[in-house]
């Protein structure tokens, strides 16, 4: 696909990057999950809690996102956390998650990052062979804790 760019965003994509929160939250099998709101979204680009880059066409409408923030790791210093990367499905296939990754990597470089770290579903065999194109080591062994408040 040759007509698509990308940009930051911003507090007005709040909306759309909700929307597609939602989509990634359907694909992984928790459609009820969410429970952040648009506006969550708009007051954390507005304070810069997390950035996104976003794969836009012609009429700036959304085709995909990565969503991160940084983080730091005790071991190797400042860290890029990659919270969620999606591509519309209709628009899969067409080399924007590539760019979309490529992007949030530079991001990482160009804030100094010593590691870029996300997670993988077990199940999710199409973006574990996306991942292994580039020089990613897989940590196996360690499990997810939470405590929602």
């Amino acid at each position: 696909m040759q007509n698509f760019s990308l940009r930051k965003a911003n507090p007005s994509d709040a909306k759309a990057i909700h929307s597609l929160i939602v989509d990634l939250a359907i694909f992984e099998k928790e459609p009820n999950a969410v429970k952040t709101s648009v506006e969550d979204y708009r007051i954390g680009l507005e304070i810069h809690q997390f950035d996104a880059i976003l794969a836009v066409d012609e009429n700036d409408h959304i085709l995909g996102m990565a969503f991160f923030y940084p983080t730091f790791s005790t071991w190797s210093g400042k860290a890029l956390y990659l919270e969620d990367f999606i591509v519309k499905e209709e628009f899969r296939g067409k080399g924007i998650g590539k760019q979309l990754f490529e992007a949030y990597l530079a991001e990482a470089k160009r804030q100094n990052a010593k590691i870029c770290r996300w997670q993988v579903l077990d199940w999710n065999e199409v973006g574990k062979s996306f991942y292994r194109k580039y020089k990613v080591e897989v940590h196996l062994g360690w499990e997810n804790w939470i405590i929602r408040m």
